[in-house]
């Protein structure tokens, strides 16, 4: 007869077999003990091969292992950059988050910082003016590179070669103007905003302006923006002082990455 703690640690276990199994692992590998063979994993996990196949399979077309000859196994690329990748992500926050503050209490309105992955916009950080009409977008957030001031920063990193693989398999005409329709269209925009090094965005009630920010090898790392309600915004002379704050703001991260 089962106890209430036993009927309740049941009715409670949430936790996913498959899932544990993969992640135990790849927690296997170390310094010591590059390599593994499927049948070694099995005999750590307590389970059989055929139990472990298909997890191992599938580890390794996501890239997280990699196999070497016949039944052998390494970990993959995938690892290495997903590590690397949050912890710069991490690095760039905690370098801009002052700056981006500090724009924020200058002029009144919200600031954001972003990153590319693939075609998205990744919002990593806010800085939220407390004002009614102030522009709020969450962390987490992804949108369309080509739809927003920061994406098209962020894809002007990209020379035409690397442009065109990216959006090999991308339609771009499902978006309302002034997103461009056709990839010779957005090529032709990320060149003027190369020349121009900003770039100026008008949605429904808001408008943005977004200046990239560059790493140690002077490549676009990051971007970011102030945004306001257009009542705001409007006005040329304010707008010609926000883009001189924004630029000189990233400036400042981008000496701080190693930037010139």
């Amino acid at each position: 007869m089962r106890s209430d703690d036993e009927t309740t640690e049941r009715e409670t276990d949430y936790r996913v077999p498959s899932l544990q199994r993969g992640l135990a692992i790849l927690q296997m590998f170390n310094a010591a003990r590059r390599n593994l063979s499927m049948a070694e994993m099995a005999e750590r996990l307590g389970v059989s091969v055929s139990a472990i196949y298909r997890i191992v399979h599938t580890l390794c077309e996501m890239g997280y292992l990699r196999k070497l000859g016949k039944n052998n196994y390494e970990l993959g690329p995938q690892v290495v950059s997903d590590g690397f990748g949050y912890l710069t992500s991490r690095d760039l926050v905690d370098v801009a988050l002052p700056h981006l503050n500090a724009l924020r209490d200058r002029t009144s309105l919200s600031c954001h910082l972003s990153i590319r992955e693939q075609t998205d916009s990744l919002y990593l950080y806010r800085a939220f003016a407390a004002q009614r009409l102030s522009v709020n977008i969450p962390i987490g957030t992804r949108i369309p590179c080509h739809c927003t001031a920061m994406g098209r920063m962020l894809l002007s990193g990209l020379n035409d070669s690397q442009l065109d693989n990216l959006y090999q398999h991308v339609r771009l005409d499902d978006y309302p103007p002034p997103a461009p329709r056709t990839l010779p269209e957005l090529r032709a925009m990320l060149d003027q905003d190369r020349e121009r090094g900003w770039v100026l965005h008008r949605s429904d009630y808001s408008t943005a302006i977004a200046c990239a920010v560059h790493d140690h090898r002077g490549a676009v790392t990051a971007a970011i923006n102030l945004s306001g309600p257009d009542a705001v915004m409007d006005d040329e002379t304010a707008r010609s002082h926000y883009r001189q704050a924004l630029q000189q703001c990233a400036r400042a991260i981008s000496r701080e990455l190693g930037g010139g």
